[in-house]
């Protein structure tokens, strides 16, 4: 007959008259794997030559000599920063200041990392200065022996605060002239930042 039902299709009623089969629910996904934990940087001790003339030149100013895939490193105390800076311009070839980078570690005494990324042109060979400063210290700039310190260090102030005593001109080079705070301090969540300023000068609330 035309409106018979095949059997073993999905409709097909249960013995003794107990309705269609219901139909399995679908398998719940899979929970997201957890996320990986950050990786741990596994610097090894740095025994070259050069990393023995700075300790012998600088003895207890040297906190530390390391590497890190291939890249070395040393820590130094914050008074020996431009005197190392000098030897390794003047005795080392190291005359390229590629940059000067800050880290903000605002629940440590020591709540900022300085770092110096110097190179070596004749030896094709990059290294770091390292250094830790508390919050209000003025470490000593180094445009008296490379002069891009100059920008640099207006570029350290302007995102973390952090004042270069003996800077020719210290004054913002990124941020506007009137703008309250420093950007890269983790004082407040991004959307606090100057909300002032945004708005006299944007016509927006700060975050749109």
């Amino acid at each position: 007959m035309a409106d018979e039902q095949k059997p073993g299709g999905s409709d097909s009623p249960l013995p003794g008259g107990g309705g269609a089969i219901p139909k399995p629910a679908p398998p719940k996904p899979a929970a997201p794997a957890p996320p990986k934990p950050p990786a741990v940087m596994s610097a090894t001790e740095w025994t070259g030559d050069l990393a023995r003339e700075m300790k012998d030149r600088f003895s207890a100013d040297i906190v530390a000599t390391s590497t890190y895939l291939g890249q070395n490193f040393a820590v130094v105390t914050p008074g020996a920063v431009v005197p190392v800076l000098e030897f390794l311009k003047l005795e080392a070839d190291f005359d390229y200041l590629v940059d000067i980078t800050a880290v903000d570690w605002p629940k440590r005494a020591e709540r900022f990392d300085l770092v110096y990324v110097v190179y070596s042109f004749f030896r094709n060979e990059r290294m770091r200065l390292k250094t830790q400063i508390p919050d209000g210290f003025q470490p000593r700039s180094g445009v008296g022996v490379h002069l891009t310190a100059n920008w640099l260090e207006r570029e350290i102030f302007d995102m973390f605060g952090i004042t270069f005593a003996g800077h020719p001109d210290l004054r913002r080079i990124l941020m506007p002239d009137g703008w309250q705070g420093y950007p890269l301090r983790k004082d407040y969540g991004i959307l606090q930042q100057d909300d002032r300023w945004v708005r006299e000068n944007l016509g927006i609330e700060s975050g749109q």
